[in-house]
C-alpha cells in the first residue's frame, strides 16, 4: 500500500505543479512564432499563396498559422496587404485587357465590379394576367389523306 500512497503523493505534486505553471502561463506547448525576417516575408507568400501554403511554407499547421495572425497584429497586418496586392495587380491587368477590347474581360469586369447580371424573365401568364390560357387549340392531322391517293 505505501507504493500506492506515494505514488498518489507524487501524482498530486505533478498535478499541483502543473497547475500552478497554468496560472502563471507556463504550462503546455511553447508558443510558435516567425522572426522579423519570415513576418516580412509573409506579406510575399500572402500575394501568391493561401493561408494552407504559407502554413506548409513554414511547417505548421494552417490554425496554428491563424493563431499567430490572432496572436500578433503585424502578422495579420502584412497577410491582409499582400492579399491586397495581389488583388490590385491581378484587377489591373484585367482593366488592361478590357480597355484593350477584350469582351470576355468587359463582360466578367462588369458582372463582378459593376452588379450586371445575365437574367431572362420569362412571362408565364396569359394577355389577362392569370396563368389560365384562354383558348385550347386541338389540330388533328389525318394521316390517311395522304397515303389514300394513288398516283396513275
Amino acid at each position: 500500500m505505501t507504493n500506492q500512497n506515494s505514488g498518489r503523493a507524487a501524482l498530486t505534486y505533478t498535478f499541483q505543479k502543473l497547475r500552478y505553471k497554468m496560472a502563471n502561463g507556463e504550462a503546455g506547448r511553447p508558443e510558435i512564432t516567425l522572426t522579423e525576417d519570415q513576418i516580412k516575408e509573409v506579406e510575399t507568400l500572402a500575394a501568391m499563396g493561401t493561408t494552407e501554403e504559407i502554413a506548409d511554407y513554414f511547417g505548421i499547421c494552417r490554425a496554428t498559422f491563424y493563431n499567430m495572425m490572432d496572436r500578433n497584429p503585424e502578422i495579420y497586418r502584412r497577410y491582409k496587404k499582400g492579399r491586397a496586392k495581389a488583388g490590385f495587380s491581378i484587377k489591373g491587368s484585367l482593366i488592361k485587357k478590357a480597355r484593350a477590347g477584350d469582351t470576355t474581360s468587359q463582360i466578367f469586369y462588369l458582372k463582378t465590379q459593376c452588379g450586371w447580371r445575365e437574367t431572362q424573365h420569362i412571362d408565364h401568364s396569359s394577355s389577362d394576367g392569370s396563368m389560365t390560357p384562354q383558348t385550347i387549340e386541338r389540330i388533328f392531322i389525318d394521316e390517311t389523306s395522304d397515303q389514300d391517293t394513288e398516283m396513275d
